[in-house]
C-alpha cells in the first residue's frame, strides 16, 4: 500500500527516508469492502480520502433517488466541504468497490505540513489541479448532450464503464439507466459503420 503511495508522490516531490517513515507512522491505510458507506447525508466527517485502489462514488438522494456526481479511482482524491465549514453532508461517499483508502484529517496534514513543508506544496498542487479539472468537467457536462457525455467518458475514463453499475452510471450521465441502454447501443452501431 504505501508504494503506491510513494510512487504517486514522487511524481510531485522527493520524499527522504524519514518522510515515508513520518507518513508510515500515521496509519493513515484503511481497507473498506464494496458497499462500505464512508459518509452519509447529514453526518460531519473530518475525513479527507484517497484512493489507492478501488473506487468511491458520491451521491445525493433526492425525491428517494440518487443522484451520482463524482467517481474517484485510483490516486484520486476528496475531501467533503464538511472538513472545512464544520457542516453536515449533504451527500453520501460509498464504495463501489472493495477499495483500499488513506484516510487523514486536518490535524494530521498540519503536523506533516510543519515537520516537513514540501508536503504543503505538493497538497496546493494537486489542489490546483483538481479544482481545474473539476471545472473542466462541470463546463463540459452542462454544455454537452447526454450522447456527448458519455463518448467523453468512453475517451477519458473508459474503466468506469465496466467497474460501475449501470444505474450509477446513467446517473453520473443525468440520464435513466433504460436511456444509457439505448444511448449504448446507438453508439456501438455508429461504431459498426
Amino acid at each position: 500500500m504505501e508504494k503506491l503511495l510513494f510512487d504517486f508522490i514522487s511524481k510531485y516531490i522527493t520524499l527522504t527516508a524519514d518522510e515515508e517513515k513520518a507518513l508510515i507512522d500515521l496509519n493513515i491505510f484503511r481497507s473498506f469492502k464494496k458497499g462500505t458507506l464512508l459518509l452519509a447525508e447529514g453526518q460531519k466527517s473530518n475525513n479527507g480520502y484517497f484512493v489507492l485502489k478501488g473506487c468511491i462514488r458520491i451521491y445525493y438522494m433526492i425525491d428517494g433517488e440518487e443522484k451520482t456526481t463524482a467517481f474517484y479511482t485510483e490516486m484520486e482524491g476528496f475531501t467533503p466541504p464538511g472538513v472545512v465549514d464544520k457542516k453536515p453532508s449533504k451527500f453520501y461517499v460509498s464504495c463501489v468497490e472493495d477499495s483500499i483508502l488513506t484516510i487523514s484529517d486536518p490535524s494530521m496534514e498540519e503536523e506533516i505540513f510543519q515537520k516537513f513543508p514540501k508536503f504543503e506544496t505538493m497538497c496546493r498542487v494537486l489542489s490546483e489541479e483538481l479544482l481545474v479539472k473539476q471545472q473542466l468537467d462541470f463546463d463540459t457536462f452542462k454544455t454537452s448532450s447526454p450522447e456527448q457525455r458519455y463518448l467523453k467518458l468512453l475517451e477519458n475514463r473508459p474503466d468506469l464503464i465496466q467497474r460501475v453499475p449501470q444505474y450509477q452510471l446513467a446517473s453520473f450521465l443525468g440520464i435513466k439507466p433504460q436511456s444509457l441502454s439505448r444511448l449504448r447501443a446507438r453508439v456501438l452501431e455508429k461504431n459498426k459503420r
